[in-house]
């Protein structure tokens, strides 16, 4: 099952890699699903791995000692794959329904939320608040997001899971940007 569950994101990569080689370059983001398969690579991993341990908890009797070894496995490993589930349903709890339409080569970024246009030129961003991980080896890491504080007082949250955030970070340089880091990037 593990061969070929290999085989399919081996596929799945070659696939997007031949089409992005061809393809035009996206300029409309929305939460997709390859976008999350990219961000749980690791999480989903570490639970591959754990997944037999705990097919063998629930199987048969062991001893005292195998029960702690497998209770301790199945905490750390859940200690590191959960954190990062945890912000994804929340960023998709947030992103679900925006559109956000970015091209720097024709100066354009536009937000929808539902299909709703939110409407604001770049000149009413009066804050720019980027919140990163503070440590890039921990695997919700790659959770970061941005927020556009408004003139009229409106905030807009983009998140990873729709797009990487260092391209719209650059192209709101000249606004005030304010980066914060976090151990763990809740929105």
């Amino acid at each position: 099952m593990l061969e070929i569950a290999a085989a399919l994101g081996l596929t799945a990569y070659g696939l997007r890699w031949v089409l992005r080689l061809f393809g035009r370059k996206r300029v409309v983001f929305e939460v997709n699903y390859w976008r999350g398969v990219y961000l749980l690579a690791w999480p989903l991993a570490c639970l591959a791995v754990a997944l037999p341990f705990v097919a063998t908890f629930f199987s048969g009797t062991r001893s005292p000692l195998e029960t702690g070894l497998l209770v301790c496995l199945g905490i750390s490993m859940l200690g590191f794959a959960l954190p990062a589930f945890v912000l994804h349903a929340r960023f998709y709890g947030c992103n679900k329904n925006t559109t956000l339409l970015f091209d720097p080569k024709q100066n354009r970024l536009d937000v929808a939320e539902a299909g709703v246009p939110l409407a604001f030129a770049r000149r009413d961003v009066v804050q720019v608040e980027r919140v990163t991980c503070r440590s890039p080896r921990l695997f919700w890491s790659p959770y970061d997001y941005l927020r556009l504080h408004l003139h009229d007082g409106r905030i807009i949250t983009l998140t990873s899971l729709l797009t990487d955030l260092d391209p719209l970070t650059d192209f709101l340089r000249n606004t005030n940007l304010v980066q914060r880091q976090r151990w763990f990037c809740w929105v």
